[in-house]
């Protein structure tokens, strides 16, 4: 089969890594892919926006499957144009990726639907969603409604936080349309985890449970992230809760969808807050999530093509996994999530048990530069998390005294010694 990825991070990086192994492969291509990707696909310089590109490149290269990885195109209606040309693609249409695409239409979908989530309403006025703040009081978390990156929610732990950021979404447009809209929740005690499930119309087959790091710093400090790193599976989080996970959101959010006439295919990702009154919806995904797919595909013992033309076709993938954990940690440039320098030099990585998984990067001869915020994550697996996350730290001392780029050194609770 000849198989195209649509993007250029991490994740895509590895849902390519997970594709090499699979015997079904003819060729393999990434849109546009980064510096690490081309060293394990072939990349095509066309954008993950330009469908009528990418459609005329399936067409010409006899695409067999196209997965898409980033949430913007989806909710560009990618998987539609695709299908109008009855062309093969493993994703949500735009429909059903507005479960991502807009906080206030997941939070209502919920609603309807008696799926846990925090409690919460939405405002497009800053003076009203202040009045809203003053009576329920911080902490208290601030959404854009639309799409930042991972990067449009706010934990405010003081009043004037909380102010600064509705401002700044509302008032000096920090997310531009995206945060037109905010959504201001309850904010919810307990450990997070995500969770993520292959999905086509009421068939719903989850992966194994990770937890991802929001915060830039060590000791969960500083803004949030796209993710600093990532664990799975997550030892904390019982059969039980998966099981309610499983039933009461999962399940429930698939059936909601057809009901909606939004039927889901693709991946559904939730993202749960384990609270003392159970699992709820901190937000969903209609894509696989970026650090966790890093965590999560190393663990996975099937096929990863074999699954998806199973999810497609309806049959149960009958999925297996590794019974090891697997940790991830993520190296990005200096200032991020703020604005930060490009075409800074990476240096060579000597891995023994790790993978190095390209992000933002670039390739320039021989060279690899900078292209991005996150640049590359170090993941490993074996038996134990403490033993994964030792691995997986090992490489980064290459990063010994540099100053260009920057990583947690609590990732999975364990602490590297040497950084």
């Amino acid at each position: 089969m000849n198989i195209l990825v649509v993007g250029r991070g991490g994740r895509e990086h590895s849902i390519i890594m997970k594709l090499k192994e699979s015997d079904r492969v003819t060729k393999l291509y990434a849109a546009p892919g980064n510096g690490g990707i081309a060293q394990e696909a072939t990349c095509i310089p066309i954008d993950e926006m330009d469908t009528e590109g990418l459609i005329a490149f399936a067409k010409k290269e006899t695409i067999d499957l196209t997965i898409v990885g980033p949430e913007n195109p989806l909710n560009n209606g990618i998987a539609n144009a695709f299908q109008r040309e009855g062309l093969r693609i493993f994703a949500p249409t735009k429909e059903a990726a507005l479960l991502e695409g807009s906080k206030q239409f997941a939070k209502q979908f919920m609603e309807k639907y008696n799926i846990p989530t925090a409690a919460y309403r939405s405002f497009t006025d800053p003076e009203t969603a202040k009045v809203y703040i003053e009576e329920k009081g911080v902490p208290i978390v601030i959404k854009a409604d639309g799409l930042a990156a991972g990067k449009g929610v706010v934990v405010a732990s003081t009043k004037q936080e909380a102010f600064t950021a509705v401002d700044q979404m509302l008032i000096e447009k920090t997310f531009s349309e995206a945060g037109s809209r905010i959504v201001i929740e309850e904010f919810l005690v307990g450990k997070e985890f995500s969770l993520m499930a292959f999905v086509h119309e009421d068939q719903v087959y989850p992966m194994v449970s990770a937890r991802d790091h929001k915060r830039a710093y060590d000791g969960d400090k500083g803004p949030n992230t796209g993710g600093m790193g990532a664990f799975a599976p997550v030892p904390d989080i019982t059969k039980q809760v998966l099981e309610f996970s499983y039933t009461h959101i999962l399940q429930k959010t698939v059936g909601g969808m057809i009901q909606e006439g939004r039927p889901f295919t693709g991946i559904l990702y939730a993202g749960l807050m384990n609270t003392k009154n159970g699992p709820k919806v901190i937000e969903f995904n209609t894509r696989f999530g970026d650090p966790e797919t890093q965590v999560v595909l190393p663990l996975l013992k099937n096929d990863l093509v074999q699954v998806m033309l199973d999810v497609l076709n309806g049959i149960d993938p009958k999925l297996q996994w590794e019974d090891k954990s697997c940790v991830g940690i993520v190296v990005a440039a200096k200032g991020y999530p703020n604005a930060c320098e490009k075409g800074m030099e990476i240096p060579e990585f000597s891995p023994k048990q790790a993978m190095i998984v390209h992000a933002g990067t670039k390739q320039i001869g021989k060279r690899h530069v900078s292209d991005g915020g996150r640049v590359l994550l170090s993941a490993a697996t074996a038996p134990t998390l403490g033993q994964a996350a030792a691995h997986a730290y090992e490489p980064l001392r290459a990063l010994h005294n540099n100053d260009d780029f920057f990583y947690r050194t609590d990732i999975a609770r364990y602490k590297a010694t040497q950084v």
